[in-house]
């Protein structure tokens, strides 16, 4: 007989909410539908296992995610509300209650997406990561099932980035004492979307989310991966070793944009100095090689900072160059290959807790398993780039002027 569960009907936080139902569950905790009566509206709660309350670890974790997502105030991020403990000590998230689908199911269920619908999706989700990125918090684990499509303010497809569960919160970011658990040798994260320094275990910067949201958007277009492996292993040692299948090998028959291949070439290198250094360049030439309208509206998702310091970046020129350059021949055929693996082991298995994209059974109209919370109100952003770097050159110019008028007046 199945035991009941705990939460569903019971009313927590002093009766804040009454939890109505299970939308959710994976092997750290489960997310439900509550209500809010003083606020008239659902929200959804993430409770980590009661069994997982004696691990430091796994709360640090937990507390890392609310803590990181209390942070972001972007639109295109799920917004949090509260956080802490319940009553029997039990780790909670109260976050917005989603309804719609999210990416892997809308790819297994409609087939891959039209170029500028994939495109605009993806810009929103740029816009999103560029404000984490900005705060020192690095996602970890993007991948379809993590970026949810709902209807907002009237408008369809409006992208929400869920589970900043893996996120890496920089060491200024987080309170005294707390514990880092992704740390330098580990691999965390799913391994068809990893980067390759993620796959190695190396130290990550924003440049890693750019790869997996190339290896997204590279699924949305094909409604398939880049490569093609049977096992975690396999797909780890392809990100770090092989080139990519390129789009018309992958979709024969679909059209693409002229520059799309390379702009995905781009955001796929190898080394991260050879890929677009933020997010908001990537949504930029993805901009520039697409005339939509949906696509135009979304670049509003980037912070003007932001966009307007992409914009001065000679990113479509490299694109161009690269568009030149004969394109070598793909590391993996439809043939089995034989690839070298790296040493570290994943944390986690192919996708998540969900499942693998071809086993998922989409729940519609439910939040994802994987998604965060609210607290205090955050910190403004900091300066943008572009000041920081007019007030660089001023500073440089002042000391160079000030060294030629001493070197004169001795």
């Amino acid at each position: 007989m199945r035991q009941a569960d705990p939460y569903v009907g019971r009313e927590i936080l002093s009766g804040q909410f009454k939890v109505l139902e299970r939308i959710g569950s994976g092997g750290m905790g489960a997310v439900y539908k509550a209500q809010q009566p003083s606020m008239d509206r659902f929200v959804a709660v993430k409770i980590l296992h009661s069994k997982f309350t004696k691990r430091k670890d796994l709360v640090s974790r937990f507390r890392r995610e609310a803590r990181a997502m209390s942070h972001l105030t972007h639109p295109n991020t799920a917004k949090v509300f509260l956080y802490g403990q319940l009553e029997d000590e039990a780790c909670y998230i109260v976050m917005e209650y989603l309804e719609g689908r999210n990416l892997g199911q809308i790819v297994r269920q409609e087939g891959p997406l039209k170029p500028g619908r994939a495109i605009a999706v993806l810009i929103q989700a740029c816009g999103a990561l560029e404000e984490a990125h900005q705060k020192g918090i690095i996602h970890r684990d993007l991948k379809p099932e993590n970026i949810f499509l709902c209807s907002q303010g009237g408008l369809e497809d409006f992208a929400k980035v869920l589970d900043f569960g893996l996120a890496k919160v920089t060491e200024r970011e987080m309170q005294p004492g707390s514990l880092i658990l992704t740390q330098e040798g580990m691999v965390f994260g799913t391994p068809e979307f990893m980067s390759p320094e993620q796959a190695q275990g190396k130290t990550l910067d924003p440049r890693s989310d750019v790869y997996s949201l190339a290896v997204i958007l590279y699924e949305l277009l094909t409604g398939k991966l880049p490569f093609d492996a049977r096992t975690p292993m396999e797909f780890i040692g392809l990100h770090v070793q092989a080139t990519p299948i390129a789009l018309a090998d992958r979709a024969p028959s679909r059209e693409f944009p002229p520059g799309l291949q390379e702009v995905l070439d781009r955001a796929l290198a190898k080394k991260p100095e050879d890929r677009f250094q933020s997010a908001a360049e990537f949504a930029a030439a993805l901009r520039a090689i697409v005339n939509d309208r949906d696509v135009e509206h979304a670049m509003s998702a980037i912070p003007d900072a932001a966009a307007a310091l992409a914009e001065t970046v000679p990113a479509i020129q490299a694109i161009q160059q690269r568009a030149q350059t004969p394109r070598a021949m793909p590391a993996v055929d439809n043939a089995p290959q034989r690839v070298l693996t790296p040493q570290p082991t994943p944390a986690t298995p192919v996708r998540d807790e969900t499942g693998a994209l071809a086993n998922d059974t989409p729940k519609p109209a439910t939040v994802s398993p994987n998604q965060p919370t609210e607290v205090p109100p955050p910190a403004p952003a900091s300066n943008t780039a572009g000041l920081i770097a007019i007030g660089v050159v001023i500073g440089l110019v002042v000391a160079v002027g000030a060294v030629v008028m001493l070197k004169y007046v001795l």
